[in-house]
């Protein structure tokens, strides 16, 4: 059985890391194609209307949080759900064709990477221009032969498109990854699994903004002992002070603790989404 994976792209990133690494997960081999899209939302959709069977997108950094498109365009999005997560160790370089750190004047890269490197870019290229990029590799299209132009990106990167690589491990903390979702069409009919899950993520918005209107929802996973490892607002984009509320919880939505606290959920919100349960993989990056 062929399998269809969408990632942002193109190749080289490390949204194309974290499919490669999905891939391995696999139990047996399969035919598979990797799919880039230029940007997180085109790769989501190419799910929803079935050009793709999986997306691999980026949800959350160690250093700057949530990927909040990633967010917005799965709640706009009633035909996905979350099958997996995977966390990928990410360790940025800047690669250039010039001669040394001195010549470069400007920098691409996408915005998350350039400040999760905001801290090194300001020690050792404190006068260079910052320009965001669609991906850290779309930001290698600006690099060319004798130009004083630089790009945050992986040192995959470097070596499919041969680019010097003039620093290394520039990320502020060491300890830099990021957490991928894998997600796929949501089921046509819901089944409880035999497989046990460690994470449940949802979303819901309130039907008015009065005070306690969320801590009533917040109880009943703490009554419930159901620890909360993630809380993320978003503007619902319909007027300004009001949200949607993203949760993840560490508990499986099969288990009848969790449908219950779910159903009672319910009675607080307005629209409520479970977007399914999963387990956590940490992978390692080869680069």
């Amino acid at each position: 059985m062929a399998i269809s994976i969408a990632h942002l792209g193109p190749t080289g990133t490390y949204a194309e890391q974290a499919a490669l690494a999905y891939l391995r997960q696999l139990k047996h081999e399969e035919q598979t194609r990797l799919y880039p899209y230029p940007s997180i939302a085109q790769t989501l959709k190419a799910v929803a209307r079935g050009k793709a069977d999986v997306a691999v997108v980026p949800v959350e950094n160690s250093i700057e949080g949530s990927v909040t498109v990633t967010l917005d365009t799965l709640w706009q999005l009633d035909q996905l759900q979350i099958q997996l997560a995977l966390v990928l160790p990410i360790t940025h370089a800047l690669l250039s064709h010039a001669p040394s750190l001195e010549a470069i004047d400007i920098v691409y890269s996408h915005p998350q990477a350039l400040a999760q490197c905001q801290g090194w870019l300001e020690q050792f290229l404190p006068d260079v221009e910052l320009i965001s990029a669609n991906s850290t590799t779309e930001a290698l299209q600006h690099l060319k032969p004798e130009s004083s132009a630089g790009a945050i990106s992986s040192l995959r990167a470097a070596q499919i498109y041969n680019v010097p690589v003039l620093a290394r491990a520039i990320n502020d903390y060491p300890d830099n990854c990021t957490r991928f979702w894998v997600v796929g069409q949501r089921c046509a009919s819901y089944e409880v699994s035999a497989v046990e899950y460690t994470h449940t993520s949802l979303a819901f918005s309130l039907p008015a903004n009065v005070p306690g209107a969320l801590v009533k929802p917040l109880q009943i996973f703490a009554e419930r002992s159901i620890n909360l490892s993630r809380i993320e607002s978003r503007p619902t984009k319909r007027s300004l002070g009001e949200y949607l509320f993203f949760l993840d919880l560490e508990a499986d939505a099969n288990s009848p603790l969790v449908q219950s606290a779910i159903a009672e959920l319910s009675t607080f919100t307005e629209i409520l989404k479970l977007f399914g349960s999963y387990n956590v993989v940490e992978v390692k990056s080869d680069f």
